[in-house]
């Protein structure tokens, strides 16, 4: 990993695949930073981003979904160990984030996660969130209950598998 800012190591085996920018546009087309060719893999399926010593993953819409942990996710935090499937391929993900500038607690899970843990008013910083739950509103749901769809979809997974 030395010169490097981590890697992915393909479970299953495979040589491990250098994360050398602090921004990587994953997928199928020669165009990608980290080209991917298998036919299962969105031409731009996901984006790798470097921030505060810790990875970011963001899915572009793809066909057959990123999953970290299991658990398909539009954007979410990289934790050294976690697991990141692009399509069916998963890899372990390897770095040191002492090693990359992370200093004190690690950012939110994702970058939507701060403004849904809280009411809209909360947020504003027109209420306090002692305010909004003595309000009968209870606790706002937990970003982890909260599944966002982009693909036109609320009530849920479709016939597709999205």
């Amino acid at each position: 990993m030395s010169g490097t800012h981590g890697e992915l190591v393909p479970q299953g085996g495979g040589d491990p695949i250098p994360l050398l920018k602090t921004f990587l546009l994953v997928g199928r087309r020669e165009s990608c930073d980290i080209v991917l060719r298998f036919p299962n893999v969105s031409s731009r399926h996901c984006e790798l981003n470097l921030i505060d010593g810790y990875w970011f993953v963001k899915d572009l819409g793809s066909s057959n979904g990123t999953k970290v942990n299991g658990t398909r996710i539009s954007e979410q935090r990289l934790d050294p160990g976690d697991t990141l499937a692009i399509a069916k391929h998963a890899f372990e993900v390897c770095y040191e984030p002492s090693r990359l500038g992370a200093a004190g607690a690690p950012p939110t899970r994702s970058a939507s996660e701060g403004i849904l843990s809280r009411s809209l008013l909360e947020a504003a910083g027109l209420e306090s969130r002692r305010e909004s739950e003595s309000r009968g509103r209870g606790k706002p749901a937990r970003p982890e209950q909260i599944e966002w769809h982009t693909d036109g979809d609320s009530a849920g997974d479709d016939a597709s598998g999205r």
